[in-house]
């Protein structure tokens, strides 16, 4: 589709000229998010209010363009990408805290809105929001929404969903909703259950009423050396079965502490075989005395050494190398495949052993850095486009590690969705039934194949096909696609 056959001048009506992105160099920027699929968008928009985001939808239906919902580009499914080409509509110049109800402890936000930013606007009153995905310096709260984001601090306190009380919504045919309330407790169906996660098939959040949460009063952060993975991964059952709900649990392996320790010189020995980072939250008494439990589990469970930050500057530091591990992995490999499996606590020690043995299977090392504590696994292979037939052959390793998942009794996604990454596998989980139901929703928010087209369900034609044949190869002849 050329420039020459878009509706520029129309869109340019809508937002300002500079606010329509149309040269093929400039575009180029849109064409990826934080996954290894490229789609090359048609046109940019970048609205600046729900109005404007309304009348770009309606004339995207007027010349029958694909519509494509696009936050920060962080995401990590292809969720952003622009298969089909069409007009991408990007939320980032809306990010305005609209109000702050203290009292309530709520604020409305719009979609735009960095995810860490709102947590600083709100400190000085005590107040933080809960959900943190390790990308929170940079992914916004719209995204988060979309793809029900989870982070380190999700283990005790829920992912996005259980922090999101109602949303302004813009549905496909450009119509201007609610859903939810402003408040707590609304009854009727749970529409916001169900926007939430949707992945931008059933529409764009303009206004994010979300839930904040009081400061804790006492904060321990606990960083735990084993020689094993193993050992590691024992010690993280044994702590939840405890009865301690650490507010993180999470495990960094030999690979990725490799890269880490280097970039960040938070102290972890280079021989490591994994390293457990455990944070314990709430009143001070608790906190104390749930440190020293965590700490006896980790001793009697191998742990060489358990220390403890001893402040601030410190905690930060090790909450550094963990959540920009990905970024450290850049010393080891120019790239990487990000997969995002669920599986059972008690299951961990097995599929991280299959998955390490299929990257090396391949010829490529896998890294782990993963939120252990509710299994949610983040195999992270390393390898470099740049040779020939590599990324065919990535794709094929990660699915033959989501099966591996799903063998285990888990599942293919824990927070980053399924966009177009992961939509041929969704058989693996979900019947024909199952799915022919869900895409059934899109009929209730009239929402149909233009609005973000590939994302979330197989399909059999069109969508660029990027991992048809590596999913066909994964899945076999019964195969829903």
């Amino acid at each position: 589709m050329t420039a020459a056959i878009l509706p520029i001048r129309e869109l340019q009506a809508i937002v300002g000229d500079a606010n329509v992105i149309f040269r093929p160099e400039d575009l180029l920027v849109y064409e990826y998010d934080g996954t290894i699929d490229r789609g090359h968008p048609s046109v940019v928009v970048l609205p600046d209010g729900v109005g404007e985001i309304s009348a770009v939808i309606r004339i995207a239906r007027q010349y029958d363009l694909p519509v494509i919902p696009r936050g920060a580009g962080t995401g990590l499914s292809g969720g952003a990408l622009a298969s089909e080409g069409g007009v991408v509509i990007v939320t980032s110049r809306m990010r305005r805290i609209l109000e702050v109800d203290a009292v309530n402890r709520l604020a409305v936000v719009e979609p735009g809105l960095v995810n860490l930013d709102l947590s600083r606007a709100v400190s000085e009153l005590g107040l933080y929001y809960a959900p943190d995905p390790s990308s929170q310096r940079a992914c916004t709260i719209g995204g988060n929404v979309a793809e029900n984001s989870g982070g380190p601090h999700c283990l005790a306190y829920g992912v996005t969903t259980n922090h999101v009380l109602g949303l302004e919504l813009v549905l496909a045919d450009g119509d201007i909703v609610r859903v939810g309330g402003w408040g707590r407790d609304r009854p009727g169906y749970d529409l916001t259950g169900v926007f939430v996660g949707s992945e931008g098939t059933l529409g764009i959040a303009t206004k994010i009423c979300v839930r904040l949460l009081p400061n804790e009063e006492s904060v321990r952060t606990l960083l735990a050396i084993f020689d094993t993975v193993e050992q590691a991964s024992e010690t993280v059952s044994a702590i939840i079965a405890d009865g301690l709900i650490p507010a993180a649990l999470e495990m960094i392996d030999h690979p990725t502490i490799q890269a880490v320790e280097p970039a960040f010189h938070v102290g972890i020995p280079l021989d490591a075989g994994a390293v457990l980072l455990i944070e314990v939250d709430g009143l001070h008494e608790f906190v104390e005395e749930a440190a020293g439990i965590a700490k006896s589990i980790c001793l009697e469970h191998g742990a060489r050494d358990v220390r403890q930050a001893e402040d601030e500057a410190e905690r930060e530091r090790l909450w550094a190398a963990r959540k920009l591990a990905i970024g450290a992995l850049g010393r080891l490999a120019p790239n990487y495949y990000l997969l995002d499996g669920v599986v059972p606590r008690s299951k961990l020690p097995g599929v991280l052993e299959q998955a390490i043995a299929i990257g090396a299977r391949y010829g490529f090392t896998v890294a782990n850095m993963f939120h252990a504590g509710d299994g949610n696994l983040h195999p992270c292979v390393l390898f470099d486009e740049r040779v020939p037939g590599s990324t065919e052959r990535v794709l094929d390793a990660g699915g033959e590690i989501l099966r591996v998942c799903v063998d285990a009794g888990g599942t293919i996604t824990g927070e980053h969705g399924i966009g177009l990454e992961k939509r041929d596998y969704m058989p693996l989980i979900f019947t024909d039934a199952d799915m022919e139901a869900m895409t059934r929703l899109k009929t209730v928010f009239r929402a149909g194949a233009q609005f973000n087209p590939c994302k979330a369900f197989p399909t059999s034609k069109g969508c660029g096909e990027v991992h048809q044949g590596p999913a066909m190869r994964a899945l076999g002849p019964d195969a829903y696609i």
